[in-house]
């Protein structure tokens, strides 16, 4: 592909989908859906991730089984497939299913933005929610969740009986990864942690501090499962990024999510609308 002539917009589903050269990155890549950045691909090194929240996804990936072995994955949301890349090289030979519910935009990304040759990697052109229901129980060491129409996560992916689903395909012990995008007062993201805690024995969120204290708008991720949640290591790793995180796990997140309700079907909402510019490219 010609950096000097990107591809041109291509409508779809949630939009019109665009890719653009990261000029201060040779070879890399970032997918715009309807002017909100969505991925960010590095075709000469996928190990690279980055977007900072992208990144904590991959410190949870990890560490969600031994190190360098092969996981099945499903991921709700697909954009240009970054995670999906991430694993086919750090854990040849997984397995990965994507949920993407814009076909149009996974033609494009196939087409402009090939994956590694070794990449087992089936799309299925649904909604995140139908998708995961169509998944066998006990099918996915992981489940990564990082769906957005436009900038916001549509409400029918923040629920208990939603929670419950991707319980329900994960294995024990399994990893379930989500990403939740919330600002002050960060009554969202309090909700989404709550929630999670109905379906799950372990809950995490990992975000920046400034995020945490409600001073901006930005993405957590919440790790959940019922098995070992490695919260040590999820320490060191965010605390030595580029942008360092906290995990807030336990007691801190008995007081992050005190007094805050779980989300049902009947009463969801979609998550807050971001400031406008927050996320824009520059």
């Amino acid at each position: 592909m010609d950096a000097e002539h990107p591809p041109g917009p291509a409508p779809g589903v949630r939009g019109t989908a665009e890719l653009l050269a990261d000029a201060d990155r040779p070879g890399s890549w970032v997918l715009l859906v309807g002017d909100t950045p969505q991925s960010h691909v590095d075709l000469d090194d996928p190990t690279h991730l980055e977007f900072e929240y992208v990144r904590r996804l991959g410190h949870v990936l990890d560490l969600a089984g031994e190190e360098g072995a092969p996981l099945d994955v499903l991921h709700l949301g697909g954009g240009a497939l970054t995670l999906a890349r991430y694993v086919a090289v750090t854990r040849p030979g997984s397995r990965q299913r994507v949920v993407e519910i814009d076909p149009s935009l996974t033609e494009l990304v196939r087409d402009r933005l090939p994956l590694p040759r070794s990449a087992r990697v089936r799309v299925r052109a649904d909604d995140a929610r139908a998708g995961l229901a169509a998944r066998p129980d006990a099918s996915a060491d992981v489940v990564v969740c990082d769906v957005f129409a436009g900038a916001r996560t549509p409400a029918h992916l923040t629920t208990i009986e939603f929670a419950a689903d991707v319980r329900r395909v994960l294995r024990p012990g399994g990893t379930y990864a989500v990403n939740v995008a919330d600002g002050p007062p960060l009554r969202f993201a309090r909700g989404q942690a709550a929630t999670l805690r109905t379906a799950f024995r372990h809950v995490a969120l990992l975000a920046e501090p400034g995020i945490l204290r409600g001073r901006r708008f930005g993405n957590l991720v919440a790790v959940c499962t019922d098995g070992e949640l490695p919260v040590a290591a999820l320490t060191r790793r965010c605390a030595a990024d580029p942008m360092p995180a906290r995990v807030v796990a336990g007691a801190d997140l008995d007081r992050f999510a005190a007094g805050a309700v779980p989300v049902r079907d009947a009463g969801a909402v979609d998550s807050p609308e971001p400031p406008a510019g927050v996320f824009a490219t520059g």
